[in-house]
């Protein structure tokens, strides 16, 4: 009988922790499908995505290790999804330790390791410290490097 894991996410600013943890949730049964949170969710969770939900669900959809994506609309979609696709484990990253701990009377329940060293968070920490003048500061700098390497050419 094959074996279906269930996920859900952002999947923001797509990067190796994202691919890494939908890799070894795939390795745990035989079929991924991985919910997108829509915008309208995001909003209600208290986030503001950069990349478009129409865009991120395009992205997890093209990775090879997912079977199907879903937009993910609500809380409570969660448990109507493991009835609706016959899902056997549900699977997501270890910083949701414990919340979802409810469902375990109906699926197995995994929290799997994040990639150390990558967070969409510390990206977006780090993006939002570049304002229109640190922008120009920085291609100023680059300009003058071009120059420097030009003159020793």
């Amino acid at each position: 009988m094959p074996k279906t894991v269930l996920t859900y996410g952002t999947f923001d600013l797509f990067h190796i922790g994202h691919l890494n943890v939908l890799k070894r949730l795939r390795g745990l049964g035989d079929r991924l499908i991985v919910g997108v949170s829509t915008d309208e969710f995001n909003a209600v969770k208290g986030k503001k995505p950069v990349v478009p939900f129409e865009q991120r669900i395009e992205i997890v959809r093209s990775i090879k290790y997912v079977d199907e994506a879903i937009p993910e609309e609500n809380w409570a979609q969660k448990r109507l999804d493991i009835e609706r696709y016959g899902v056997d484990v549900f699977g997501i990253g270890d910083d949701w330790r414990g919340k979802f701990d409810d469902l375990g009377d109906s699926v197995e329940v995994v929290y799997l390791p994040r990639t150390e060293g990558i967070s969409t968070t510390e990206m977006k920490r780090v993006l939002s410290a570049f304002d229109e003048r640190h922008v120009e500061e920085l291609k100023r700098t680059l300009d003058s490097i071009s120059q420097i390497v030009k003159e020793l050419s």
